[in-house]
């Protein structure tokens, strides 16, 4: 299972995402287990974020509070591996590379989305995520391997 939250003050949006994200498939086109959880703004996503794990967050750029690059760099801090990915219709060009370098964006899709390209990105992002966590664990079995021959 994978775990995917979804922030966007606009309801509608984030219906639409779920119901996309609901019919998802891998190469072979076998369904992928994801669990969305939406959230209608960044302050209770970030609440979530401290007590449940996401494998991938998608956030929208503008909203009321707290913007999306305010909101995945706060985000970052709690959940340094999830894959993030903004969500925009705007032509703000300073804050989405603003947003790419502050927040680490995995990648910006452009509202309208195309159901396709988001089913693809997600793959995408569930396979990065993957690769993280295991070159993650590799260097972890890197490290306890080199402290072993310290001690001997």
């Amino acid at each position: 299972m994978h775990y995917i939250m979804l922030v966007d003050d606009e309801q509608n949006l984030l219906n639409a995402l779920s119901r996309e994200l609901a019919r998802v498939e891998d190469e072979q086109g076998q369904p992928i287990a994801l669990a969305v959880d939406c959230y209608p703004d960044p302050a209770s996503a970030l609440m979530a974020a401290e007590i449940k794990s996401y494998d991938l967050v998608i956030s929208d750029y503008r909203m009321p509070g707290m913007n999306g690059v305010e909101f995945l760099s706060q985000f970052r801090r709690h959940q340094p591996d999830a894959i993030r990915i903004i969500l925009s219709g705007s032509t703000d060009v300073p804050g989405l590379i603003r947003a790419v370098n502050e927040a680490q964006i995995f990648h910006l899709l452009r509202k309208p989305w195309c159901e396709e390209e988001l089913k693809q990105l997600i793959l995408r992002g569930i396979r990065e995520r993957q690769r993280l966590l295991e070159n993650k664990r590799l260097a972890d079995v890197v490290r306890a391997g080199q402290s072993a021959v310290r001690h001997r």
